[in-house]
This record gives C-alpha cells, sequence and structure tokens, in this order.
C-alpha cells in the first residue's frame, strides 16, 4: 500500500495540467510550482512583479497549509524567473514570508513559463 497523498485545496490555483498541486509521501510534501494565478478567477494576478511572486507564495502557503504544514516546513524552494534582474524583489518578497533559518533555495533562469509569467515558485517541505 502506498503512502501517497494527493494534496488539493480550493485555496490555490487548480491544476491547468497533467499535474496536482502538492504530493504527500510520508513527512515529504512536494508542491508543484505555482505561477501567479488568483484560485478563485483563475486569471493572473494584476499588478507589478512584487504582486506577482507575493501571489505565488500565497498559493504555496495556502497548499502547505492543506498538506498540513506551513512554509515554514520549507527543506527546498525553486524559483523560475524570466528575467534574473528581478532576484532583488524575489528576496524582498520572500522575506514576507519565510524567517531565518531560512530553506534551500535555487534561482533558474528560463525563457517562458506558462500564460506568460515572469515567475514560477515550487517547493518541498519536510513536516514535522
Amino acid at each position: 500500500m502506498s503512502n501517497r497523498q494527493i494534496i488539493n485545496t480550493e485555496r490555490a490555483p487548480k491544476a491547468i495540467g497533467t499535474y496536482s498541486q502538492a504530493v504527500k509521501s510520508g513527512t515529504t510534501v512536494y508542491i508543484s510550482g505555482q505561477i501567479p494565478l488568483v484560485p478563485e478567477t483563475m486569471d493572473v494576478q494584476e499588478g507589478d512583479f512584487k504582486d506577482l511572486t507575493r501571489r505565488c507564495f500565497t498559493n504555496l502557503k495556502a497548499i502547505a497549509e492543506a498538506a498540513g504544514g506551513t512554509l515554514e516546513d520549507a527543506a527546498k524552494v525553486n524559483i523560475f524567473l524570466t528575467d534574473l534582474s528581478n532576484f532583488a524583489s524575489v528576496n524582498e518578497v520572500m522575506a514576507e514570508f519565510f524567517e531565518q533559518p531560512y530553506p534551500a533555495r535555487a534561482a533558474i533562469g528560463v525563457k517562458e513559463l506558462p500564460k506568460g509569467v515572469p515567475v514560477e515558485v515550487d517547493a518541498v517541505l519536510e513536516l514535522k
């Protein structure tokens, strides 16, 4: 019998492809990449880059909570950016959601992201 559990919440955007919002395996939660979609409308968040990034982390937070954790449980965060010059803004927004000790992190420059957004964030949580 598998100890794998699919995590789904209406407080985050529905999956727009062949994936789950998150998968919990034992005490580890793998959260799929979140782009700045507003869950209620599935439209891209309006605003500047920081607003879009904030929406990504808000979506991650909702999924983490649905899995029984918080963003404090994040062991690893991956941030995908279409413009690496936005890296400083990512740090500012991330500081709104995380306190030390911070999770491990990677920032990856990519050519493009779904729906033409400039940022996508995924996370791996290790629940207590």
